[in-house]
């Protein structure tokens, strides 16, 4: 039955992109079969016909993640569902006809590119917006009921009221009722059975936090183990908080954080440290060359509207806590620190109007590649910290040294997940990113950073 399906966060992203797939195509055959647009741009009888459409699939699925079409969040937007779409269909198109050795030769009469642009267009927004009133349907979201204590049930609701597209609190369990869940219903747990409410609220998960309450819990347990027997789902606060928000819970860091991370079981394999070696040495040699073409024009801009040294070094912290010199281009003003060391904040007028340029841009960090060539950081990391922070962090933040179990990166899980931290109270949320990268890394994560730093870089949303 429809009340019991729900289609969780990563099925979502899977219809995403399996029916942009297939309404592009769908769209091309229509075309090419309607004798009112005599498109010609695809030839279906041509031998390389299935090349030249799995070449297009493949820049449509890049591109929509560079512009965040699979941002779940997002597509909630009207403005920012038509903004992905034109822009994927933009660049796509764009770099499609750019690469007549991956594809069709560009047709002499150009109106076919005009008819390919607008198809993907057209294939997309009717789909978007279709998916808006199909599966983001309610009736498709995962039912919840929360047991536990009422703080930690209202820190779970105001998780899924920011990040849970998929799911819908219906009801709450906790030895007293919380003055501030007036909108979500309690249940008294003296008065009500679980696997009651289960059945007559259709719940499809179960979240359990803390109970605080030896009463609470003597009842409850023996209810939940019967659950688990019927085959409801039944996830802890922390599993769950942790695949919803992609950080590490502070509920984490207490004694047991050992039983969770350990340095054996984040220290890949050789296979996985070669791969990603291989790829900062690619990347160091390509960011380098970039490097080289852009700084005639860095260099002049950077002397009329930012004077003083083009770079700077920085000693920061690396690997094991060894030091290390990070290059840049420099973004502040001269002399910027003649009073100690300061955390760089979001509107800090320190930082010139070029630097501002090349903070959005991310521009001012591509000397950087230099240290990932020669070995003191990796494309993908935790971003190295100057020693005297480390210092004062380390002191104050539980397991903030664990950061250094890996090389630091250029880019990291944290920077294309959180703000520029800029207060203790930041650095910690920005550290439970981090730890979170440490304990789950693998390719198909940096493959994510990657293109995640593009759209960053893309929307200039650097700081």
């Amino acid at each position: 039955m429809l009340s019991n399906l729900h289609f969780s966060i990563s099925e979502r992203r899977f219809f995403l992109r399996l029916f942009d797939v297939l309404f592009v195509i769908l769209f091309q055959i229509f075309l090419i079969e309607s004798e009112l647009f005599d498109y010609k741009y695809f030839n279906i009888i041509n031998e390389n016909f299935y090349y030249w459409i799995a070449t297009f699939v493949i820049y449509l699925l890049f591109f929509s993640e560079v512009f965040e079409m699979y941002n779940l969040k997002a597509q909630n937007d009207n403005y920012l569902v038509t903004r992905g779409v034109l822009l994927t269909s933009i660049f796509t198109t764009s770099f499609y006809i750019l690469t007549p050795i991956l594809s069709p030769s560009l047709p002499e009469n150009r109106i076919q590119i005009i008819y390919l642009f607008f198809s993907v267009l057209s294939a997309l927004l009717i789909w978007r917006f279709s998916y808006r009133f199909l599966i983001v349907s309610p009736r498709f979201q995962r039912r919840i009921l929360l047991i536990g204590s009422t703080k930690s049930n209202l820190k779970t609701s105001k998780l899924i009221e920011v990040d849970g597209v998929d799911s819908i609190i219906l009801g709450q369990f906790s030895f007293e009722k919380s003055k501030n869940q007036s909108d979500i219903k309690w249940f008294d747990f003296r008065k009500k059975n679980i696997q009651e409410l289960i059945q007559e609220l259709n719940i499809s998960e179960v979240i359990v936090s803390n109970y605080d309450n030896e009463s609470f819990e003597k009842i409850i347990d023996p209810q939940l183990a019967k659950v688990l027997l019927s085959g409801v789902r039944v996830t802890s606060f922390e599993s769950f908080y942790e695949k919803l928000s992609l950080k590490i819970p502070m509920e984490r860091f207490d004694s047991t954080f050992y039983n969770y991370i350990s340095y054996n079981e984040t220290k890949k394999d050789g296979l996985y440290e070669a791969f990603v070696r291989t790829i900062d040495v690619f990347a160091g040699i390509l960011g380098l060359s970039f490097l080289a073409c852009i700084i005639p024009f860095v260099t002049i801009i950077n002397f009329f509207t930012n004077r003083g040294s083009l770079f700077y070094y920085q000693e920061r912290i690396g690997k094991k806590g060894k030091p290390f010199r990070i290059l840049k281009l420099r973004s502040m003003v001269t002399n910027a620190e003649k009073d100690g060391a300061v955390w760089a904040s979001k509107n800090d007028t320190r930082i010139t109007k070029f630097g501002k340029i090349l903070r959005k841009t991310r521009l001012d960090e591509i000397p950087q590649f230099y240290n990932v060539l020669i070995g003191d950081m990796s494309l993908i990391g935790p971003r190295p910290e100057r020693p005297q922070f480390v210092d004062e962090l380390e002191k104050d933040l539980p397991f903030y040294a664990l950061r250094h179990m890996i090389k630091p990166g250029l880019t990291g899980w944290s920077q294309v997940l959180f703000p520029y931290a800029s207060t203790y109270e930041q650095q910690k949320i920005k550290l439970r990113y981090d730890l979170y990268y440490i304990r789950e890394r693998s390719i198909l994560m940096d493959f994510k950073i990657i293109i995640k730093t593009i759209s960053t870089v893309v929307f200039m949303r650097g700081n």
